[in-house]
């Protein structure tokens, strides 16, 4: 396991972003996917590398990067690491549209140099669940909610215990282009979410708690080899 130091991407109007350390499991078979992995609100990319690292999947390779520390409105206006500001997760919440696309451009950007054989994948468990698919959106779309392109493409999004950031406005602007709706349709997204979840209702991601449980994670390894085609070999 490697990590690159802080990182300076995206922005918020005229600001930079510096996100934290970024951690990387290197694939311990042939390199056929490479996935990035969002962590929650509050935590870094360091302990999901960890539990990465001990998933039977030795033909991928897991970049793990740490959000930017922001006040962050939910917590009083609290710092802590976040992909974006966020209110509450339900779907009147109001969406951090620059947030949003800050981080969906640092994340397109770890996966820009990867190589190009390589499928890419995003995935994430609660904010992080929530930004994946926020680049799922942006990828359907072809751009960001800024109009800058959308620069990669996507094989694969997990959302573990999140939220849909903008749904109120994404169902139009599929529903708006045919292309748009062709590659979301196409894309496969595996949904995962615990019914006695308290902190993101399973109503809103349509209650195990706002947690994983090793079951769940071996579900995600089956179907990311599936759907991704590994072959599973060192």
């Amino acid at each position: 396991m490697s990590y690159y130091g802080s990182s300076s991407s995206g922005g918020r109007g005229d600001q930079r972003v510096e996100y934290g350390r970024t951690y990387v499991v290197r694939p311990k078979g042939r390199h056929q996917a490479t996935i990035v992995w969002l962590h929650g609100l509050g935590d870094n990319g360091a302990s999901w590398s960890q539990l990465l690292d001990s998933l039977s999947l030795p033909n991928i390779k897991w970049i793990c990067p740490t959000a930017a520390t922001q006040p962050v409105t939910a917590f009083g206006g609290f710092p802590c690491t976040a992909w974006f500001d966020v209110e509450d997760t339900s779907v009147d919440g109001r969406d951090d549209i620059e947030g949003l696309d800050a981080s969906a451009a640092h994340i397109a950007n770890l996966l820009s140099s990867e190589p190009p054989d390589v499928k890419l994948g995003i995935g994430g468990f609660s904010m992080g669940a929530a930004a994946s698919l926020y680049s799922a959106a942006c990828y359907a779309h072809g751009k960001f909610a800024s109009g800058i392109p959308y620069p990669i493409t996507l094989s694969a999004v997990i959302s573990l215990s999140g939220w849909l950031p903008c749904s109120r406005t994404l169902r139009g602007k599929m529903e708006s282009s045919h292309i748009a709706a062709r590659r979301a349709a196409s894309l496969p997204i595996l949904l995962s979410h615990g019914r006695a979840d308290e902190v993101v209702s399973y109503r809103n991601a349509e209650r195990l708690g706002h947690y994983t449980i090793p079951e769940e994670m071996d579900d995600v390894g089956k179907w990311l080899s599936s759907r991704l085609g590994l072959d599973r070999s060192r």
